[in-house]
């Protein structure tokens, strides 16, 4: 098997956060706007457009 490894150059963002937030978008099939919500009600301020970017990366 070839993996890559992700870089995490230039984010905001630890990777743990960056891992957590697409997780939750794959597993469980809420919307970026559901993840966002769940992200600031624990104190962290990032927004769908951002998870929408490092989704597709």
């Amino acid at each position: 098997m070839n993996t890559q490894s992700i870089s995490y150059k230039r984010h905001r963002f630890p990777p743990a956060i960056i891992t957590h937030a697409v997780w939750l978008y794959c597993r469980f099939s809420l919307s970026l706007r559901e993840v966002e919500e769940m992200f600031l009600e624990r104190g962290i301020d990032v927004s769908s457009e951002t998870i929408r970017r490092e989704r597709v990366a």
